[in-house]
Formats: C-alpha cells, sequence, structure tokens
C-alpha cells in the first residue's frame, strides 16, 4: 500500500509537539481525528510508531525512522510541485541558498562572484538562517544549499566542502589587546570568548574549541545575545574576544580591531544540500565553487 503523505505530515506535527492535542491544533484538526490518522498509519505500516501515555506520546524508534524519512519525502513531493510549475509557466530557475552565522553575508556575496565567472547566468537569493531553521529549508525544498562551517548534515542531506577561510581575533577598540598586529591562540587562554552557538549543538563552536585545545587550554565561552547581527559587531562595549574571518585591520567603522592569528588557523567552508532534489543551477554552483576550492588549495 503507497503510504499517504498527509498521514505522514499529521506524524510529524505529533513527533514534533510531542503531544496529540497541540498537533491537532497546529494541524487545524479534531484530536480524534488526528488520532485516528496516525492509528490508521500504525496499521499501514505494521509497527507501532508511537508510545503513548498520560502525559504526552513519545516517538518508538520505528515511528523516529519514518520521521527522517517522511521529512525527505515530503521535500521531494514539494519540490517536484514547485518545479513543474516554474517549468510549465516559463519562469526562470532561482538558485536559494541559506547561510549560518557562522557564513558572513560578504564571504557568500564574494563566492556568488567567483561562481558568476562561469556561470553569468546564475541568479540567486540569499539569506541568514539558523542552523535548524537551514536544516528544515533543505529538506523541505524550501533552500537548494545550506552555507556553514562545520554543521553534520541530517538524515536526506549531503555536505560538500566548498573551501576553508582563515581564522582571525577580533576585539574592541580599546581592548587590551588591540594594540597588537597578531597573537597565537594560547595568548587568548585568559579571555572571554564569544560563540554563536552552545558546544553540542553548534559545529562550528565545536570545531573553534578543538583548535583551543590543540592549542592546551579549555576555553571560556560565552554565547552571544546579539544573534543575527554580523560577528564583528559582538565584541563592541566589551571585553571580550570573537573568532571571525575578516581580515586583519579596523572593522566596524573602528569600533573593532581584527588580529592575524599566528600560526594560521583554518576552518572550512561547507555546502549541504538535499541529493535527492533536482536543482541545475545548485549542481553548476556545486561544480564552480569546488572546482575554484580546487585551484586555491
Amino acid at each position: 500500500m503507497p503510504l499517504d503523505l498527509n498521514k505522514l505530515d499529521h506524524l510529524i506535527a505529533v513527533a514534533e509537539e510531542g503531544s496529540l492535542t497541540r498537533a491537532a491544533a497546529r494541524l487545524h484538526l479534531s484530536q480524534q481525528a488526528l488520532s485516528t490518522s496516525v492509528r490508521t498509519l500504525e496499521r499501514e505500516v505494521g509497527v507501532r510508531l508511537l508510545e503513548r501515555t498520560s502525559g504526552g506520546v513519545t516517538l518508538l524508534p520505528s515511528g523516529a525512522a519514518l520521521v527522517e524519512d517522511a521529512r525527505v519525502l515530503r521535500g521531494v513531493a514539494q519540490s517536484a510541485l514547485r518545479r513543474a510549475r516554474r517549468i510549465g509557466r516559463g519562469e526562470r530557475e532561482m538558485l536559494r541558498i541559506g547561510h549560518t552565522p557562522a557564513v558572513t553575508g560578504g564571504e557568500v556575496s564574494l563566492l556568488l562572484r567567483h561562481v558568476a565567472v562561469t556561470d553569468p547566468e546564475l541568479a540567486a537569493d540569499a539569506h541568514q538562517r539558523y542552523p535548524g531553521e537551514l536544516t528544515a529549508g533543505l529538506l523541505a525544498g524550501d533552500l537548494d544549499l545550506g552555507l556553514c562551517r562545520g554543521m553534520s548534515p541530517a538524515h536526506g542531506l549531503a555536505r560538500a566542502v566548498l573551501g576553508e577561510h582563515r581564522i582571525s581575533i577580533g576585539v574592541a577598540a580599546d581592548h587590551p589587546l588591540a594594540g597588537r598586529e597578531s597573537v597565537a591562540l594560547a595568548d587568548l587562554s585568559e579571555q572571554t570568548l564569544v560563540v554563536w552557538g552552545r558546544p553540542g549543538d553548534s559545529g562550528y563552536t565545536d570545531l573553534l574549541v578543538g583548535h583551543c585545545r590543540a592549542a592546551g587550554f579549555e576555553p571560556r565561552l560565552e554565547r552571544s545575545t546579539l544573534q543575527g547581527t554580523p560577528p564583528v559587531t559582538h565584541v563592541i562595549g566589551t571585553d571580550r574576544v570573537a573568532f571571525l574571518t575578516e581580515p586583519p585591520g579596523a572593522a566596524a567603522g573602528g569600533a573593532v580591531r581584527v588580529l592575524a592569528l599566528q600560526p594560521p588557523v583554518f576552518v572550512p567552508l561547507h555546502a549541504l544540500y538535499a541529493p535527492h532534489l533536482a536543482s541545475t543551477n545548485r549542481d553548476a554552483f556545486l561544480d564552480a565553487a569546488q572546482a575554484r576550492a580546487s585551484r586555491h588549495a
């Protein structure tokens, strides 16, 4: 029996809400109708998918596996509809890019300019997304490409390396380190480092922590409260230190001083994408970006 995408959507909602009541409200269904839909799906699959308790519902391993694949299937279906409509209407294909705060808008623009040399007809639309939003957008087919650093690909996604960037250090203009041209990682052992994600939840933060440990110290971390603003601005008016990929020198109108790290330390630029979704522009972008990375390796 073929799977019903509506029933899979119902299961996804229950899994995300952890409650039949909340999931029913989200789906604009009665709780009874939603419960019937999920039980029917369980009969069709032939195994139990949920554990029902007085405190709510939790996914069984079988349910978790089906939800992972259901998100992929839903993205394929939505992407197929959009692609057919675009072709039928004669609309131009747009490369929809999301990037995490770890990748600046300037870096995305520079990469697009380099790719445009070999693909001058490329049309792109880029916006910042937090890691969870980036993954959800890629799986749903709302994004063609996700640029990030260190994120592990979720089930249904693939990851490619597009190159690497050299890390620098950002401090406020009146910081004690601001008068220096360069610092070593070990010089930061007594500093508090601003990061944008918590260790264990952010692949990029984990990368940076790994570099600090390799330099012989356990870093003191503070998660920035200025989510969504350019990373270089997060140290203004503070005594904190931030890892950046900006070039050394004055930044943020002179409010920030960017220092070189010696010896150099590099972090990768990753691209996440859903390989099962068709995108001519995405494939051309990846080919051009990886070819350029190989030439500059």
